[in-house]
Formats: C-alpha cells, sequence, structure tokens
C-alpha cells in the first residue's frame, strides 16, 4: 500500500513523501477527512522553535488534531466507513500511576513523528474512537483540543477543595473559550469569570457569568480558582494576576504553553498555600469522556461553531501554505481543513 505524507521540510516548505505501508496486521487503516491547525503546527510552520529542534523533528508531517473514515481494519473493531477521532498519544508502556499523555516514554504525532497530513493514517485501534456521522465534522475535527480542557478540569476536581463558588479562566483565545465552556458545564453552580485583553473576543463568551479586560478589574474581585490559558509571553502576568486574586488554598491550573521561562511570585504562594498543577495533552478516556460530553450536551457543539475561524478545502501543497498562513493571520478561532488530498 502507497502512502503519501505531506511532510514539513524546513520553515514553509512542504514536500510529498511515497511510503510503502506493508505491516498492516493488527492496524486500521483512516483517511483523514478533517484536520484542525493548532498553535504547536503553527510553531513549526513559521520557524519559531529553537534551531537544534527544527533540526531534530523535521521533515515531519503536522498537525495532531483530526478525525477521519475507516478504509480497512484487520482487527475486527471498525466497520469501513466509520467515522472516528484519531488519538495523537501513542504510549509505549502501561503504568498504574501515571498517565499515559505524561509518561516520558509515549510518542505524540505532530511532535517527534508524523501527525496526520498524510494520505492514510495507519493506526492501532485503541488509537482510534468512533464518534457519531451526524456530528459537526469541523467541530469534531478539534476534538483533542477540546479533550485537554476536560483532561484539566477533570484534575481540578480531584486536587480542589469543594468552595469554587467563582472560577477564574484567563485568556480569551481558542482555549480559554473552551475550557470556560466546559466549566460551566461541569460546575453549573459556580460562576465562572472570562479575564482577557480584547473585547471583541470576550464577547463571544456569552455563556461566562462575567468577563473583564486584564486591566479593568474591579477591586473587589476575587476568585476560588482560576485556569491559565494564556500561554507564551502573557503567561507571567497572568499566573501573577491570578496569584493576586485568588484565595487561599485554591487550586491554579496551568494549561498556556510558553518557550520562555514564566517568573512568579511564589512568596504569595506559599503565604496563600495554593496548589498549581500542569496540563498536557490528553489519553484515550478524555477522548471518551469528551464524546460523551457531546452527546449529553450537544448545546456544547453549537457554541464550539462559533470559534470556527476558516474552512479550508486541500487538494494541493499550496492549499496547504494558504491555509496556514490564513491561520497565523488569525487573532481568534480555528482553521479547519476539509482534507481531499
Amino acid at each position: 500500500m502507497i502512502n503519501i505524507i505531506y511532510k514539513l521540510v524546513s520553515p514553509k516548505l512542504f514536500e510529498e513523501v511515497y511510503d510503502e505501508a506493508t505491516d498492516l496486521d493488527n492496524k486500521v487503516v483512516v483517511r483523514p477527512t478533517h484536520l484542525s491547525i493548532c498553535q504547536a503546527d503553527q510553531r513549526y510552520f513559521q520557524g519559531n522553535r529553537d534551531p537544534e529542534t527544527l533540526n531534530e523533528k523535521l521533515p515531519m508531517a503536522l498537525i495532531h488534531e483530526g478525525i477521519g473514515e475507516v478504509i480497512n481494519d484487520n482487527t475486527g473493531t471498525f466497520n469501513e466507513g466509520d467515522l472516528v477521532v484519531i488519538i495523537p498519544n501513542t504510549p509505549t508502556e502501561e503504568d498504574d500511576i501515571i498517565a499515559e499523555n505524561y509518561l516520558r516514554s509515549s510518542n505524540f504525532r505532530a511532535s517527534g513523528f508524523d501527525g496526520f497530513m498524510q494520505d492514510y493514517i495507519i493506526s492501532d485501534s485503541d488509537r482510534l474512537v468512533k464518534i457519531s456521522k451526524d456530528i459537526n465534522r469541523e467541530v469534531a475535527s478539534f476534538t483533542e483540543l477540546i479533550s485537554v480542557s476536560v483532561h484539566s478540569i477533570d484534575r481540578f476536581s480531584n486536587f480542589s477543595h469543594k468552595r469554587k463558588k467563582i472560577i477564574g479562566v484567563w485568556g480569551d483565545g481558542n482555549l480559554g473559550y473552551i475550557t470556560s465552556l466546559l466549566l460551566k458545564i461541569f460546575f453549573p453552580e459556580s460562576k465562572i469569570i472570562v479575564f482577557g485583553k480584547n473585547n471583541e473576543k470576550l464577547n463571544l463568551f456569552t455563556f461566562a457569568d462575567e468577563t473583564f479586560r486584564i486591566n479593568e478589574v474591579p477591586d473587589e474581585i476575587k476568585i476560588d480558582h482560576a485556569f491559565e490559558c494564556v500561554g507564551g509571553r502573557g503567561s507571567q502576568p497572568a499566573i501573577n494576576q491570578i496569584i493576586d486574586l485568588i484565595n487561599p488554598e485554591g487550586t491554579i491550573s496551568l494549561l498556556g504553553v510558553s518557550e520562555y521561562d514564566v517568573p512568579m511570585n511564589t512568596r504569595m504562594i506559599l503565604e496563600k498555600g495554593l496548589l498549581l498543577f500542569g496540563t498536557s495533552r490528553s489519553g484515550r478516556s478524555d477522548f471518551i469522556k469528551t464524546i460523551e460530553i457531546f452527546k449529553e450536551h450537544p448545546k456544547i457543539l453549537k457554541y464550539l461553531e462559533n470559534i470556527i475561524n476558516d474552512i479550508i478545502e486541500i487538494r494541493t501543497l499550496n492549499d496547504i501554505n494558504l491555509a496556514f498562513e490564513k491561520d497565523f493571520n488569525s487573532s481568534f478561532g480555528k482553521t479547519v481543513l476539509i482534507w481531499n488530498k
């Protein structure tokens, strides 16, 4: 079986690589249909990683958010034509304590080995989860990102104390939108406040109880717990504002990825007895729970449609470059690729 893989060989340069897939025993062959661009993909495409990392990881097929249709299944798990979401995290071992997405031995698509920009994905059956054919496929394409928020909220539920009167979310981008929306589902009795920089973006958070620009927060505002969804250079001011506004013994979930060291006010972390925890990626159980949420709360899909910024059909390598450039120049929202390669 000949598979064409579309690899980033250097920043902004893709090439087609032909690969003969021969070992298909106990494997499932999936044809990608809808993919979604992530900020991590953009960092590779734009060359915004250190030269050592680029040299180590390129050439590589990008994208770790996507769905597809089953073409062939030698495991007997799926039927031909089934729609599945593809799990990018690929563990090589099991651990009784450490989750699959935190095992240092795990592989992750589009970060060390090829992502979903291929004609066919050759996958183990446990890296696929069936979804309804009736689902909004553009939204389903970024199930992976949604599952990261689900994973973080699950961990938050385990770590945090029971007082959850007010939960703050820092970040008015895609991750902040998804996380605050899910918090409203998980904790309907809690007051969800979103803190951001851009009024136009904050206006989209219609489900939130309140929104504030970060430089216009009333003095009386205090929160019980917080989620940091900013990342980049904005992580430092966001985390330190959280530390200022959070009540003692609150829990802070860190989701924003930064390429830089982030100084924070450790004195107040100690004085307030705060708990900080990090969240990275997700595992199979998080995908299953996310799909269950889609079924139980179908209105969430309508809200998630609001963050689809562009839908671009991909037929040529030029289309891929166009999609990445349009996504890079967009300040908010997800770029979805209809994968017709």
